[in-house]
């Protein structure tokens, strides 16, 4: 029920930072190199994008997307940097990071946030809408599109205001899922 998503998603998080040596969920930034922003206040608006973009849906279209799924895969999308980041932050960030099973910047934050998910327990629906960076995700439902898609809006924002390139600009130069 809800509350058994609520602590999942908690659960997730206490196990990232925990495991990645954050003294804070505030001092996690929205990317490697864009310090401006914290991951946090990304997230944040990744919510509320999703969330309005499911209402709009409901009222224009008569979906009827889950909106617990989409609020739980949201709050969870970037969990995964809590390990991808760790090298990318003054070290008085962190408090002994494990280094040698999860805090280090090889897997991709979209892979390790998957993982925690599933380590925690979240349905498959959350855990589908997390691999975001990656090509087509099996059964990609409309709640995880909604995820992506406000994820996209969020980060285009973001990267132009912090650096004046595109989101699709900074994958191409930075993304470590690009062949």
């Amino acid at each position: 029920d809800d509350d058994d998503l609520r602590e999942q998603v908690v659960e997730a998080w206490v196990l990232g930072l925990e495991r990645g040596g954050w003294q804070s969920i505030h001092d996690i930034p929205y990317a490697w190199n864009i310090h401006e922003v914290t991951n946090v206040e990304h997230v944040r608006g990744v919510t509320k994008i999703a969330l309005e973009s499911a209402e709009i849906q409901r009222d224009f279209h008569g979906a009827d997307p889950d909106i617990d799924t989409i609020v739980a895969a949201c709050l969870l999308h970037d969990v995964g940097k809590c390990y991808e980041y760790v090298d990318h932050v003054d070290a008085e960030r962190l408090d002994d990071p494990d280094r040698e099973h999860y805090a280090n910047e090889e897997i991709p934050h979209s892979i390790s946030g998957y993982a925690l998910a599933h380590e925690v327990g979240c349905p498959l629906d959350v855990q589908r809408a997390i691999p975001h960076f990656l090509g087509e995700v099996p059964t990609r439902t409309l709640e995880a599109e909604l995820v992506k898609s406000a994820n996209s809006a969020s980060s285009n924002a973001i990267t132009q205001s912090a650096m004046g390139i595109t989101l699709k600009e900074w994958v191409d130069k930075y993304s470590q899922t690009q062949d």
